[in-house]
């Protein structure tokens, strides 16, 4: 991964920054996720060979308890840093002189649109969205 960040260009790098706070939303959607099955499977028993129901794969609820603390901490970790991001690129982006590449690189990153839907919103042609998008990382401080 290093080796690849040293042939990227300026822009490239720029998108990569901007694409952590996606990352970082992602990473705390899986991480729910996993607190949900593992809930599910304690709510749900489990039939094992012996033809009794057993909770939580058969196990106390002691590691019940340490597999969810673990998740939850992980989501945690996950929400702050998605905060912590979102609040970097927006102090960044807020820094911008232009309000059109602004709002694109706002609705883009941290709102997460598609390009259409930012060319409505914005009432741009979409090819006009992309050139405001380049010269919006060509501005964009990192």
């Amino acid at each position: 991964m290093e080796c690849e960040k040293k042939s990227m260009t300026e822009n490239e790098k720029k998108k990569d920054y901007l694409k952590g706070y996606e990352r970082a939303i992602r990473q705390m959607e899986r991480s729910d996720e996993r607190i949900r099955e593992i809930r599910l499977n304690k709510i749900c028993p489990t039939v094992i060979m012996d033809g009794m129901p057993h909770t939580f794969g058969g196990k106390d609820l002691s590691d019940y308890a340490a597999l969810m603390e673990e998740e939850e901490r992980k989501y945690r970790k996950a929400r702050y840093l998605r905060i912590k991001r979102c609040q970097e690129i927006s102090d960044k982006i807020e820094q911008m002189k232009n309000e059109d590449e602004k709002d694109v690189l706002m609705y883009r990153y941290i709102k997460r649109m598609k390009w259409e839907k930012i060319s409505d919103k914005m009432g741009f042609d979409v090819r006009q969205i992309y050139n405001i998008h380049g010269k919006a990382l060509t501005h964009f401080e990192l």
